[in-house]
């Protein structure tokens, strides 16, 4: 929270709505480093993971320790905060399906589908979606005090709050305005869903029965 740069958007809405908002310091890799912050709380929106494009060094590091260790222990910090009774983790359409055998001979998709074909080594983004909805799932299942809620958008577009982060969302808006594609784009169809759809979704996870 007392990083110089990259969190003004998150201290205006906290200095312009006061006592609603606290900003607490957490790591998705430190065990118990969300405790603090959830301390009394009844709901926990759980939506960081690390969603990169282009490029990925080592997608075990950078995509999918996060994601499923990340989940594991906000998870742990939640069986260990009695107060909370329902949490809301964001996953993705690429954990209901991978390739496109994961399709074949499918009608619509539902809670019982899951991506089967992507690995760490083959669409590393689309499994560690998987892996940490599967693990958040076993951890919501192995008590009763609080219930899971999952959400599964598409591709997230629009008006971010900060310029801070590297989002894959935004390099992709960038890229249609930036003249990146200019020699030629992929004919590919893409299911998109704007942020704040997205985000009001997930505030009716959390509020509805």
């Amino acid at each position: 929270p007392d990083k110089a740069a990259g969190l003004e958007h998150l201290h205006e809405l906290a200095e312009a709505h006061p006592g609603q908002l606290t900003l607490y310091k957490a790591d998705l890799l430190d065990e118990g480093s969300y405790a603090e912050a959830m301390d009394g709380c009844e709901l926990v929106i759980h939506t960081a993971s690390p969603f990169l494009l282009g490029h990925v060094r080592d997608p075990e590091a950078q995509l999918v320790r996060p994601a499923l260790e990340g989940t594991r222990n906000v998870l742990g910090s939640v069986n260990a905060t009695p107060s909370v009774k329902r949490v809301v983790l964001t996953s993705s359409v690429v954990a209901v399906h991978g390739d496109n055998i994961d399709m074949k001979g499918r009608g619509p998709f539902t809670e019982d589908d899951w991506n089967t074909t992507s690995t760490v080594d083959h669409q590393p983004y689309p499994y560690s979606k998987t892996v940490a909805e599967r693990a958040a799932w076993e951890i919501a299942e192995a008590q009763n005090r609080w219930d899971l809620v999952t959400i599964h958008p598409g591709l997230v577009l629009g008006p971010a709050l900060t310029t801070a982060s590297k989002s894959g969302s935004m390099t992709t808006m960038r890229a249609f305005v930036d003249y990146s594609l200019t020699t030629g784009a992929p004919d590919l169809a893409l299911g998109m869903v704007d942020v704040r759809d997205v985000a009001r979704a997930h505030i009716s996870a959390g509020f509805t029965p």
